[in-house]
């Protein structure tokens, strides 16, 4: 398993057994992590600080050419506001480790050249499926109820 897919995974780890929900994110410019990060809705009582969202506030201001040539790594399919921040930014590549829980806005994504790689990582599922499991109140007040 690449070392930065495993960083997010750690990074979604750490957000489970501080009671959030588990999804961790990784932004890499040149073999180096720029920064790292995992959803704090529930740890901060935040509204946007989702895995790519703290990842991308641990990488701090970056010039827009450092961004372009960087590749993010999230543990879940960005919703759509995550997929703003990659299209903001010029991410030009995610690597995604599942959307069976939960597909984000991978053809937005895709429609705007962004290459999208899905990894279908048990790991990820298993996490995600034992949250909701446990918290789907949690995890519907961010997505909105099922069907």
């Amino acid at each position: 398993m690449d070392k930065y897919f495993e960083e997010a995974i750690a990074q979604a780890r750490k957000s489970f057994s501080e009671g959030g929900i588990p999804i961790g994110s990784v932004i890499v410019y040149q073999d180096k992590i720029l920064g790292k990060g995992h959803n704090k809705r529930i740890q901060q009582g935040s509204v946007v600080l989702h895995g790519e969202m703290d990842a991308l506030e641990n990488a701090g201001r970056q010039a827009a050419e450092i961004y372009q040539h960087s590749v993010l790594y999230t543990t879940l399919s960005p919703c759509p506001m995550c997929t703003g921040a990659i299209l903001l930014y010029g991410i030009p590549k995610v690597v995604i480790g599942e959307n069976k829980t939960f597909l984000g806005s991978e053809d937005l994504l895709k429609s705007h050249g962004v290459e999208v790689e899905v990894l279908n990582n048990q790991e990820c599922i298993d996490l995600m499926d034992s949250f909701i499991r446990l918290h789907p109140e949690i995890w519907f007040e961010d997505i909105g109820e099922p069907g």
